[in-house]
């Protein structure tokens, strides 16, 4: 079993996204965001399909408001793809898999 998607907060945003040494895809994401739901497997399995090239994690923006809001979130699901710290790239609203899977390809 690869890597899964792992939670991050405010608190561990830094460490776990910004200085990470790989490509980091960032999922802000809610509970009641129906669209959230509807890619959250597919990310779960692009993350065990990448795992070592790419992490991808998910911030619930209920709970840590200051990530989403540092970033200019507006809409969720919203995806940002950090590279060196940095955000390369980033998308918003649901997609299905292989979209979401060219979006990663194409940023790292």
């Amino acid at each position: 079993m690869g890597a899964a998607t792992v939670a991050v907060t405010d608190a561990t945003f830094d460490a776990e996204v910004r200085k990470s040494p790989v490509p980091v895809v960032v999922d802000f994401w809610a509970e009641w965001c129906g669209p959230c739901r509807q890619i959250g497997p597919a990310l779960e399995e692009l993350a065990t399909e990448y795992a070592g090239k790419v992490k991808i994690v998910k911030v619930n923006v209920d709970e840590n408001p200051d990530s989403p809001a540092a970033l200019g979130v507006r809409g969720i699901p919203a995806l940002f793809m950090f590279k060196d710290g940095q955000v390369v790239s980033n998308k918003v609203g649901a997609a299905p898999k292989a979209a979401l899977e060219n979006w990663i390809k194409s940023a790292i």
